[in-house]
């Protein structure tokens, strides 16, 4: 079946390079294209599209806002096309929240032979978006007025009581498709002196310093970026740079985190093959493996190896998914011991960190 795709931006030339690119996929249709959100409005009821792409910044209705009108009136996969900015990494943050599946930056004019692979990349989402699990807009966002600049939220005030947990503990999480949502759910879920936590979520180096404040904004723990050779401490968590593969190692008197800008793994870098392999080699049976929503099967062996040194993994389920990818390409291959909604992955690390829950 052909998949339906309509292009909304401004820019002629941003339209014209989508419609090739897409268009070039035998299995992909680009039914029509649209220089701002009125006329996109219009054809989206003529053209029925499977999928959308929608530029963050645009005339006459900002992107954000036509699609916080879109996902409360007429639901529909939606991937953004973000300048690779401040604040259009801000901005295309919060178009994820609003309930847009994924985002590419817009290809830069000196990419050249990158083209192709950019290319590939927007088609393999659109795929992907295609068969996504739409999620619903909390009450609060779908009621919000959408800013130019979205600001972080001030560190929630209330803290969650202080638990008995197992002081050894590491967790290590990894995310894709939908991960950006995914993630902070979880984090939201655990208290400020909770073990230490690793996490990569694929994302361009443009955008995980964004990311990375915004859940620090939001998480009783402090969120930040990794940095090479820092030592890791309980009550933070550390994001994988864009630009680099992170990993663990252990020194004398603790823990810190490595990055590397070796060669992509799985088409990515970071990838969370890498880190999980490394949580496997130093770690073992103290470590502690969340996979979350994705495109893909980053992940799967390097939590195989995770559960074979004898970590404690779990990974979302279907039905919570954004894209049931990496969780279920790690199931397939026996790496995931424990399977549940993301609703309730906060809770099941917590009773494992509590020592709570007995190995099956």
């Amino acid at each position: 079946m052909t998949i339906k795709v309509l292009v909304i931006d401004d820019s002629a030339l941003m339209r014209a390079l989508l419609t090739e690119m897409i268009g070039s996929a035998p299995d992909l249709e680009v039914v029509g294209s649209a220089p701002d959100p009125l006329v996109a409005r219009e054809m989206i009821k003529t053209l029925n599209p499977d999928v959308l792409t929608l530029d963050v910044e645009m005339p006459k209705m900002d992107g954000l806002e036509f699609l916080q009108r879109l996902m409360r009136l007429r639901p529909m996969p939606v991937i953004m096309i973000s300048s690779l900015t401040e604040r259009g990494s801000l901005a295309t943050l919060q178009a994820l929240e609003y309930g847009a599946v994924d985002f590419v930056p817009k290809p830069r004019v000196d990419l050249g032979g990158g083209l192709k692979a950019y290319a590939e990349e927007i088609c393999d989402k659109v795929r992907a978006a295609a068969g996504a699990r739409l999620r619903t807009p909390s009450p609060m966002l779908a009621s919000a007025t959408v800013t130019a600049t979205p600001v972080t939220p001030a560190r929630p005030a209330p803290a969650m009581p202080a638990l008995r947990m197992a002081s050894d503990r590491i967790l290590f999480i990894g995310a894709s498709t939908g991960g950006t949502e995914a993630i902070r759910e979880v984090l939201t879920g655990l208290p400020e002196d909770c073990p230490p936590i690793l996490m990569v979520q694929h994302m361009p180096e443009s955008f995980t310093g964004s990311f990375a404040k915004r859940l620090d904004g939001i998480c009783r723990m402090q969120v930040k970026e990794a940095v090479d050779g820092e030592r890791i401490k309980a009550g933070t968590a550390y994001l994988a740079p864009g630009h680099s593969h992170l990993s663990i190692e252990k020194l004398a008197g603790g823990y810190v985190c490595r990055l590397a800008q070796s060669e992509p793994v799985n088409r990515h870098r970071p990838s969370v093959d890498v880190l999980f392999n490394s949580a496997a080699a130093v770690i073992g049976r103290n470590a502690v493996g969340v996979i979350l929503t994705g495109m893909g099967k980053d992940g799967a062996k390097g939590m195989l190896a995770m559960r074979l040194a004898g970590a404690w993994t779990i990974g979302q389920d279907q039905a919570s998914c954004v894209v049931y990818g990496m969780p279920r390409e790690a199931a397939l291959v026996g790496a995931v011991e424990e399977v549940a909604g993301l609703g309730d992955i906060s809770a099941r690390i917590l009773a494992r960190l509590r020592g709570g829950v007995t190995r099956s």
